[in-house]
């Protein structure tokens, strides 16, 4: 419990999620990083290059700061805390309950993601010098996938967690493991 605790303090140090945009034009794929607290570029000025290419279809910009990050990591830091605290005195069923409040708190961030990545690719400026629409006239988005892969016009976006996602998963996971642990051990000192 104790390392599972402390392994989601990992998304200080590592990116939480990677974008790329892969199209003929762009011998090396455009991309981005998203930690905890900011963005940062895969390759040196993919984030302006992103913000250009996207301006003519009348997308926002990569902001360089939005209000999750100032939440995201009080929320780390926050639950941490009370994991450690779980670890050092409580029963082993609170292992059970921190594991459920990390996966309630990590399914609203992904949510939280979801809903900016559409907001990002559908709320398009009006005035933008190219207009793409769907075969039914609807006016095209341009979302990348949540996760996994997705051809948008010429480019093939993919979206996967880094290794600050899977730091925090495991983490997830071992408290988890914990919990069904300790629960194990106790049904065996009551049989014998």
């Amino acid at each position: 419990m104790l390392v599972g605790a402390l392994l989601p303090l990992l998304l200080f140090v590592f990116p939480l999620w990677k974008i790329t945009l892969e199209a003929p034009q762009y011998p090396t794929p455009l991309g981005m990083f998203i930690h905890i607290n900011d963005f940062s570029d895969a390759n040196p000025h993919d984030i302006k290059n992103i913000n250009l290419m996207n301006h003519y279809v009348g997308m926002k910009y990569i902001p360089e700061a939005i209000p999750e990050f100032k939440i995201f990591p009080a929320g780390i830091l926050i639950t941490t805390f009370i994991g450690l605290l779980i670890a050092w005195k409580a029963n082993h069923k609170w292992y059970l309950y921190w594991f459920i409040l990390m996966v309630v708190l990590s399914s609203a961030g992904l949510y939280d993601f979801y809903l900016w990545e559409h907001d990002y690719g559908h709320d398009l400026d009006p005035k933008a010098i190219m207009k793409f629409t769907n075969p039914d006239g609807s006016v095209m988005g341009f979302q990348p996938p949540l996760f996994g892969s997705k051809d948008i016009l010429n480019f093939t976006a993919h979206s996967y967690p880094q290794l600050g996602a899977v730091s925090l998963g495991i983490g997830m996971g071992l408290s988890l493991l914990a919990y069904l642990f300790v629960r194990k051990e106790n049904k065996k000192l009551k049989i014998s």
